[in-house]
Formats: structure tokens, C-alpha cells, sequence
């Protein structure tokens, strides 16, 4: 049986309930977003069409076109409703403009409206669309790279092909053949993301320094490391501004990001060094020497990796009610602070039974709701990433 992820079952019952709204489905490359469509388009609930803006020049024309067979299948079969999805919507210019006139005149139409399903691989784009024109119209879902649990429940993965590999779904039946999987994780999502989601999308003056903004941040995934030491060994850098205006575009795509630094202060937040963090750390593999076997045996790089996954972890739990950061002082340290309803907790990835004076330091200066130290005794990482973040509260 196919794999169901637990978002679908929800926007099932949007759908299945005939929302009022539009259903705007946005996130990452490779997590699934059409094979869920496809999902729902398999059940015997309604009619559903297919249509995406990727591969050839559309204007807002097509997406008329597209609208009205959808209207002509719901005039042919007026008991069994019509859902119409449209992919990478975001590429077409003014979109927002004809999907607003569109929905608006079937609220005042005596025919039975059309369900329209609206997706897109760049989620600021989207965004600017959805707050541009369709205010108070959409609900929306972010559906975020795969967890341990999902993909350890379609594919039977273990915690440390996890680690190593990555939650790319499509590329679990390539990992026996390494080589070929990097190959597949560096020309068919890195370079289609950075290709098609990043430069083609948004106007990059220096498209080289991008990839290696890329790169290099990976490279550091799980360290804190400031922009202006980043531009030390980017030659093509000028000014931090930049770097930091290319790494939210790579956040966007789903690819990097950086934590903020825990402060009371927001200001302070938003001034700080970032943590650098993959999301997904399939790219981290992808661009490195090491193979599955020989990077195990290397503890000090083994725990980086485990410590970057711990975050692709947190991150991919995030939603809107998690906030996640980092702390330092001097030369204490937390690897990731958890903010969740007010409270606060302390965590800290450290494979080894060392003393951990950063968490001392922080419980003293903050008084966090808990503190965790993972370890063999007590929360273990492959309890912690097979546990929803919140669970720690």
C-alpha cells in the first residue's frame, strides 16, 4: 500500500468537507507535494485535474484555460465535484491576479464552484502572491522534507541511514549504490533547486557566490560561524548583506538556513551569527568524501552529522509554534534552544559523557523548563528523532 503522509488525511477532509477556500500547498522540491495529489485524485470523491506551469512559457491565459475545463468536466458529471490542481503556479506572471478573478466570480455564480488546489516548490513566491491578492481566501499547508518516522515507516530506514542519508523519499531506493545516489542528489535536486527554484526566480547578481554560499554553509552545517568570517573565504562576497539576502533565498528553497541566537532581546536575535543548518541532510552526504561505512567509524565527524540531523529533525517539526535557536557565551555553549508556548528548554547533541558547562551556564542565566543532555543513558538522538520536539515540554 502507498505510503500516506499525515497531511494528507487533512486536507482529505478540507476537500471532502467542500472548504470555501483555496488550498495552496507549498514546500521543498522531492517531499511529495504531487504524489499527494495524486493521492487525492485517486479517491472516487471527485474529479480532479492535473496541470503544471513548469517546462514551458504560460501566461495567465493558460491558467483561464485551465479553469474552464474544469468547469466543463463539472457540467458533464453535475453530481461528482471538480478539483482543480495547479503546480509551480508561482512561475506564471500576475497569477495571483487571475486566480483572485476566477474564485470571486463563482461566489457569484448559481453553479457549483470548483475546488482549486494551488502548488509551488518556492514558498516566498507563493507568499507574495497570496498576500498580494487572495487575502482571506486560502488556508495553507507547508509540507516540510520527511521525518525519521515517516520514512522509517515506507521504507524501513534505520536512524543512521537517516543521519547519512538523508529524507529525500525518491532517493531511498538508490542508497545500496552510493554513487549513484550522490548523483542523484547533486544534478537532480541541488543543481534543478538552485537551477530552476533560485536563479530563475529571483534576480542574483552573483550566481557563483550563491552555490558556494551553498556550499560552504553546508560544509558547516551544525557551527556557529558569522557572515564576515563566511566573506574570509568567499572572494566573490563584498558585503554581508548580500550573503545574508542569498541564504534566505536557500531557506526558501529548503535547502539552508541559519539559526538565531537565544537573547531575550529580539534585536539581539536578529544581529547574531548564524548557526548554519542543512535541512536535510542528504546534501551534506551528497558533497562529501566520506561513504556510509567510513564515516561512522570517524567519531568526531560521526557526531557533526548527528547533530546536523537533530536539527533537520527539529526543523522539520518547526510549524508555527516552535521556535528554534542556538546559544553562546564566551566559550559555553547550547546547540539548540526550544521555544514552544512560552517555555523554554536547553538541548544538547554531545555523543561523548563529557561535562557540558554550557548548559550549566544557561540554566543559570535563563532558568530554562528542562534541560536535556542526549547520551547513551539517558535520551538517546534515535529517541529524539523519532519523538515530535514538543514531546521534550
Amino acid at each position: 500500500m502507498e505510503y500516506k503522509r499525515s497531511v494528507y488525511y487533512k486536507i482529505f477532509d478540507r476537500l471532502f468537507q467542500k472548504s470555501p477556500f483555496i488550498q495552496v500547498i507549498s514546500g521543498p522540491r522531492q517531499v511529495g507535494k504531487t504524489t499527494l495529489i495524486k493521492q487525492l485524485f485517486s479517491e472516487p470523491h471527485w474529479h480532479g485535474i492535473y496541470a503544471i506551469a513548469e517546462g514551458i512559457s504560460h501566461d495567465t491565459q493558460w491558467i483561464e484555460s485551465q479553469f474552464n475545463a474544469a468547469l466543463l468536466k463539472q457540467q458533464t458529471d453535475l453530481n461528482t465535484p471538480v478539483i482543480l490542481a495547479i503546480d509551480e503556479i508561482q512561475k506564471i506572471q500576475n497569477w495571483s491576479e487571475i486566480v483572485k478573478r476566477l474564485f470571486d466570480e463563482q461566489k457569484f455564480s448559481n453553479k457549483s464552484p470548483i475546488q482549486l488546489i494551488l502548488l509551488g516548490s518556492s514558498n516566498w513566491l507563493l507568499q507574495i502572491g497570496l498576500s498580494e491578492s487572495l487575502a482571506g481566501r486560502f488556508e495553507q499547508w507547508n509540507i516540510d522534507h520527511w521525518t525519521f518516522n515517516e520514512l522509517h515507516d515506507a521504507f524501513n530506514i534505520t536512524h543512521e541511514e537517516y543521519v547519512y542519508f538523508g529524507s529525500y523519499p525518491g532517493a531511498i531506493q538508490m542508497i545500496k549504490d552510493e554513487d549513484r545516489w550522490k548523483n542523484y542528489i547533486r544534478q537532480s535536486l541541488i543543481e534543478t533547486v538552485i537551477t530552476k527554484d533560485v536563479l530563475l526566480m529571483n534576480r542574483i547578481e552573483k550566481p557563483a557566490l550563491l552555490r558556494r554560499l551553498f556550499e560552504l554553509g553546508t560544509q558547516y552545517s551544525g557551527q556557529i560561524l558569522s557572515f564576515t568570517k563566511i566573506m574570509g573565504q568567499l572572494q566573490e562576497a563584498k558585503n554581508t548583506t548580500t550573503l545574508s539576502h542569498y541564504l534566505e533565498l536557500l531557506n526558501h528553497a529548503g535547502l539552508l538556513t541559519g539559526l538565531s541566537k537565544f537573547a531575550m532581546d529580539q534585536a539581539r536575535k536578529r544581529n547574531s551569527s548564524p548557526k548554519w543548518q542543512t535541512k536535510n541532510n542528504a546534501l551534506i552526504s551528497s558533497l562529501h568524501d566520506y561513504n556510509f561505512e567510513q564515516i561512522q567509524s570517524d567519531k568526531k565527524t560521526w557526531g557533526r552529522w548527528v547533530e546536523s540531523a537533530v536539527g533537520t529533525h527539529l526543523i522539520a517539526h518547526k510549524g508555527s509554534d516552535l521556535n528554534i535557536y542556538y546559544w553562546n557565551e564566551s566559550n559555553a555553549e547550547v546547540d539548540f534552544i526550544l521555544e514552544y508556548k512560552g517555555k523554554y528548554i536547553a538541548l544538547e547533541v554531545k555523543l561523548s559523557h563529557d561535562k557540558v558547562s554550557g548548559l550549566n551556564q544557561f540554566s543559570k542565566q535563563f532558568s530554562p523548563s528542562k534541560i536535556y543532555q542526549l547520551s547513551d543513558t539517558g535520551l538517546s538522538w534515535q529517541q529524539l528523532i523519532s519523538m515530535d520536539p514538543r514531546e521534550l515540554f
